[in-house]
């Protein structure tokens, strides 16, 4: 079982930047793929971006691709999300995920606000 702490959400105003981290716990952080999704209210909850477990693959929805950079530190057992540009429409609460033996772990999540 791994427990996952988002942090970093806030009030951000559109073309500005914000960065979201997230800690996992345990000793195996580095085993695994790390993403970051989003749910905006009334919507479903959608993927953002993922990265391999050593950090030299990443994967983006279109969405944000050019905008977001999702990146990690496996000696701080943590993963990021560089926010850049930031639109209205990215205005949503942020959760991190990881996926371990057929199962999903979320966090808390991370509430990000864009104002125009």
């Amino acid at each position: 079982q791994v427990q996952l702490v988002e942090s970093g959400g806030g009030l951000v105003q559109a073309g500005g930047s914000l960065r979201l981290s997230c800690a996992a716990s345990g000793r195996t952080f580095s085993n695994y793929a790390m993403g970051w999704f989003r749910q905006a209210p009334g919507k479903e909850r959608e993927f953002v971006a993922a990265i391999n477990r050593g950090g030299g693959n990443q994967y983006y929805a279109d969405s944000v691709k050019g905008r977001f950079t999702i990146s990690r530190d496996n000696t701080k057992n943590t993963v990021y999300l560089q926010m850049n540009n930031v639109k209205a429409g990215d205005t949503a609460v942020y959760y991190c995920n990881s996926a371990r033996g057929g199962k999903d772990y979320w966090g808390q999540g991370t509430q990000v606000t864009v104002s125009s």
